[in-house]
C-alpha cells in the first residue's frame, strides 16, 4: 500500500512535468522564474488613502491592469531588437491586489521606466508608492548559468550521498538511499509543476536551495534508520529480515516524527506569514520534509526488506 502511494505520487509528478513541457507558455517541466530564464520584473505597490490595508475599491484588478498596459509604447532596444508586446507580459497581483508584479523578457532601462511611468500615470489604477518600486533584470546567459549551477549542485549532492552511504553501509543501501532521494525530489518538484500550471508559481534559486536542504534532511533520516537496522541485525540475528526491519522502524519512529514536527512548525509559520518567493521556499521545505520523513521510514526500509535475502 505504501509503495502504491509512492507510485501514485511519482506518476502525478511526471504527469505535471509532461503537461508543463507541452505548455507553450512554460516549455519545461517546471515554470522557471526570473533567476533561471532571465528577464525583467517590475514590482509596484499601491499608496492607499487610508492607513492599513487598501479598501476593496482601491485594490488592483488584473483585467484593468492589462487594459492599461495595452496602450504602452516601448521603443526598440539600441540594437534595434523589437520591444516585447504588452500581451506577452506575465502579471500577478500581490497582497490581495495591493501591488502588481510584472514579468517580461529582458527590458532595457528605458523600456522598464516607460512601463513604470505608464502605470503610475493611469488614474484608473490609483496612486503608487514610487519609492517602493523594484525593478530587477537578469540576462538570459546569466539565467542559464544559474540554472546549470543549480543542476550541478543537485548532481553533486546525489553523488555525495551515494558515496557516503556506500562507504558506511553497502552498495545496496546506497542505491536505496539514492532512490529515496530521487523519490523525494521528484515529488516535491512535481508539486511545483502543478502549482506552476494552476497558480503560475515559478521556481528559482530559492527552490534549488530548498531541494538541497531537503536532500540533506532526507539522507540524515535515512542514515539513522539504516543504522538502527544494522544494529538490530547485530543484536537480534535470530529474527527474520522483515521482523528486524520492523523493529528498527518502530525504534526510530518516535525520534523521526518528533524531529520532523519540531522542524515543520517554524517552517509552516514562515509559509503562512511570509509572502512571495520566501513563502514558496517554505512550502517546498515543509512538503519536502514530510515526504523525506515518509520515504526514510517506509519506502527505503521496505525496499531493503524486499531485496535482502532473509537470513532467518
Amino acid at each position: 500500500m505504501l509503495l502504491l502511494l509512492s507510485a501514485v505520487m511519482m506518476v502525478a509528478s511526471l504527469l505535471g512535468f509532461l503537461i508543463n513541457s507541452r505548455d507553450p507558455q512554460v516549455g519545461a517541466p517546471l515554470r522557471a522564474g526570473l533567476d533561471f530564464r532571465g528577464g525583467t520584473s517590475i514590482q509596484m505597490e499601491l499608496a492607499c488613502h487610508d492607513p492599513g490595508p487598501c479598501t476593496t475599491s482601491e485594490r488592483l484588478q488584473l483585467p484593468l491592469v492589462r487594459s492599461v498596459l495595452a496602450d504602452v509604447q516601448l521603443a526598440p532596444a539600441e540594437d534595434q531588437q523589437p520591444a516585447p508586446a504588452p500581451s506577452s507580459f506575465n502579471l500577478q497581483l500581490l497582497d490581495n491586489g495591493e501591488g502588481i508584479l510584472l514579468r517580461s523578457t529582458a527590458l532595457t532601462i528605458a523600456q522598464a521606466q516607460a512601463i513604470e511611468e505608464h502605470l503610475a500615470m493611469a488614474e484608473s489604477l490609483g496612486a503608487f508608492q514610487r519609492e517602493r518600486t523594484q525593478v530587477d533584470t537578469i540576462g538570459p546567459s546569466l539565467g542559464a548559468q544559474l540554472r546549470r549551477s543549480a543542476l550541478q549542485a543537485l548532481g553533486a549532492a546525489f553523488l555525495g550521498v551515494a558515496t557516503y552511504i556506500a562507504f558506511r553501509f553497502s552498495p545496496l543501501n546506497a542505491t536505496l538511499a539514492l532512490g529515496a532521494l530521487v523519490h523525494d525530489v521528484t515529488i516535491v518538484a512535481g508539486l511545483f509543476a502543478w502549482l506552476g500550471q494552476l497558480l503560475d508559481v515559478e521556481v528559482g534559486s530559492l527552490f534549488a536551495v530548498a531541494l538541497l536542504t531537503l536532500a540533506g534532511y532526507s539522507v540524515n533520516d535515512t542514515v539513522v534508520v539504516f543504522d538502527r537496522i544494522r544494529e538490530t541485525d547485530r543484536l537480534q540475528p535470530q529474527l527474520g529480515t522483515i521482523a528486524r526491519i520492523d523493529r528498527s522502524i518502530a525504534a526510530s519512529l518516535v525520534r523521526s516524527l518528533n524531529t520532523s514536527i519540531t522542524t515543520e512548525l517554524p517552517i509552516l509559520a514562515l509559509a503562512i506569514f511570509s509572502g512571495g518567493e520566501l513563502r514558496w521556499f517554505a512550502v517546498a521545505l515543509a512538503f519536502g520534509i514530510g515526504v523525506g520523513t515518509y520515504s526514510s521510514l517506509f519506502v527505503a526500509p521496505l525496499l531493503l526488506g524486499l531485496l535482502k535475502k532473509d537470513t532467518a
